[in-house]
């Protein structure tokens, strides 16, 4: 297989995890392009079953695997993903699991704000799984977020870090 792209129609439930997973056995590598934590999907393999959210399903399969930079990446949630797998006896090292140095990460701050822009909207609520998805791809865009290789460089870090809550502290008066 050369290379193949799954995309859906953005609404989840479509099938797209099945098809990935079954698309995996056959694959030498699995990207997951973009997207955060706020959904999943189940793979079910004999009697063991795989809850994943941000890895991608390649992994259950013992495939190299690659979270790109589309993605916004709640570090929490990946350690605790793959605690979860690990503990299932699925193997993850920096060998078969490759992380975009320029992925941006989902902050605390980012889970308050999406839970205060809920709130904020009354009747006209959109749903959101409060997961911080929503304001980190907001900070991607508006080129204000971290990414995972600003935590390198301390000096930087501080600055770039400082400069995202003036922005929201701002924004929220």
């Amino acid at each position: 297989m050369k290379n193949l792209t799954i995309v859906g129609a953005q609404w989840g439930d479509e099938g797209k995890g099945k098809i990935v997973d079954w698309l995996a056995s056959k694959a030498d590598t699995v990207v997951r392009f973009q997207g955060g934590n706020n959904a999943g999907h189940t793979i079910k393999i004999g009697d063991e079953v795989f809850k994943l959210n941000l890895l991608p399903s390649g992994i259950i399969r013992g495939k190299k695997c690659i979270i790109g930079n589309g993605v916004v990446l709640d570090p929490w949630a990946l350690e605790y993903e793959i605690n979860q797998l690990t503990s299932q006896s699925i193997l993850i090292n920096e060998s078969n699991l490759l992380i975009a140095e320029n992925i941006c990460l989902i902050l605390p701050i980012h889970r308050i704000i999406d839970e205060l822009n809920e709130k904020s909207r009354g009747f006209e609520k959109i749903g959101t799984t409060k997961k911080g998805i929503g304001p980190a791809y907001e900070d991607k865009v508006g080129r204000r977020s971290l990414r995972l290789c600003d935590l390198d460089d301390d000096r930087l870090l501080r600055k770039k870090i400082n400069s995202l809550m003036d922005f929201h502290i701002l924004r929220l008066k």
